[in-house]
């Protein structure tokens, strides 16, 4: 198969950006018009930082965990529900990882000036995916752990180093992400 070459001789480059995302290559814009997770309601909710979310950078082992909150407080003068998303970002995999992955939720509902605290408990073993050998694995490295209100609407950011060697986790292991709700903190 001949590679296919523009007038002068030069081989065509191919510069097509990621699938999904917005280049030169079509005049049509691949966006969707809402993100994964968007929706809509009749009030408004402001979401404040608890603990370490937003700070620097928290080591744990590969087989740790961390909890990771976020407040979230109905500011608008009509009662509503706040679906508060938790995302993984891996930027630094030996394999291919999806940019994003959701990994837990928790709507919550809220009268006029009411405010809850949602805690997510993350576990290692949720940043665990099959190797280039087909093993299951946690590896050491840095992680991101992202509060949103949907996959483009990022509130808050925990930054996560995972130390130690490279885990293989058992039949054991913990793939859902436990959350709680609980009164706000005064």
């Amino acid at each position: 198969m001949s590679v296919p070459r523009v007038p002068g001789g030069q081989p065509w480059t191919y510069l097509q950006p990621p699938l999904g995302l917005a280049g030169e290559v079509s005049n049509l814009d691949p966006t969707p018009l809402y993100a994964f997770g968007h929706g809509r309601s009749y009030t408004s909710f402001a979401w404040e930082s608890v603990d370490s979310v937003d700070s620097a950078e928290t080591e744990i082992g590969t087989d740790g965990s961390y909890d990771v909150s976020v407040t979230v407080r109905n500011t608008g003068e009509r009662a509503g529900a706040e679906v508060v998303q938790l995302y993984l970002h891996d930027p630094v995999a030996s394999v291919t990882r999806p940019d994003v992955r959701l990994i837990g939720y928790q709507r919550v509902e809220l009268a006029a000036g009411e405010a809850s605290r949602v805690t997510f408990r993350f576990h290692t073993d949720l940043s665990s995916f099959t190797d280039r050998s087909g093993r299951r694995v946690v590896e050491p490295g840095v992680l991101e752990l992202r509060l949103a209100a949907s996959s483009a609407d990022v509130r808050h950011t925990a930054r996560l180093k995972l130390t130690g060697p490279v885990r293989e986790p058992g039949t054991d292991r913990r793939l859902r992400c436990v959350t709680e709700v609980s009164a706000a903190p005064e």
